[in-house]
């Protein structure tokens, strides 16, 4: 084999291994890659079923109930225009109550019910997540136009 040919063939081989590197790196990051939604994109079907994802918005007043047995908790996220149920089981965030911010990560069930297996609370009165926030507003702008 000619110098030439090596030097093409080492080319060719590099350029293929190298593709087959980055071809891994982003499936990797595919799998790791957790999205928001907003309740108001959830009802209207842009959120996948049975895939993890995160859900934000205020949680509404008088819709928390803990379930005696455990650590069960029912509540609704709303972004004040559709309300979203989620079930949750573990123990909550001090800062999590009704009428604040509120972004949980997990699946959305085939019923339409949100399986958290993941809850985040605002950490105080002024702050609230970047995403639940663009979501809260995309929903007044949706409200009141």
């Amino acid at each position: 084999m000619k110098p030439r040919h090596k030097k093409i063939s080492f080319i060719a081989l590099a350029v293929i291994g190298l593709s087959l590197v980055t071809l891994l790196i982003l499936n990797a990051f595919k799998d790791n890659i957790v999205y928001f939604h907003s309740p108001t994109d959830i009802k209207a079907g842009k959120a996948p079923v049975n895939q993890t994802f995160r859900l934000g918005g205020m949680v509404k007043d008088g819709s928390v109930k803990h379930n005696k047995e455990g650590l069960k908790v029912t509540f609704i996220v709303t972004d004040t225009i559709k309300d979203i149920e989620v079930n949750y089981e573990g123990i909550l965030p001090d800062l999590f109550r009704e009428g604040q911010g509120v972004v949980t990560q997990g699946k959305l069930n085939p019923a339409g019910i949100f399986m958290a297996d993941q809850v985040l609370a605002k950490h105080d009165e002024n702050y609230m997540p970047p995403e639940a926030k663009a979501a809260m507003d995309a929903a007044k702008t949706l409200k009141n136009p």
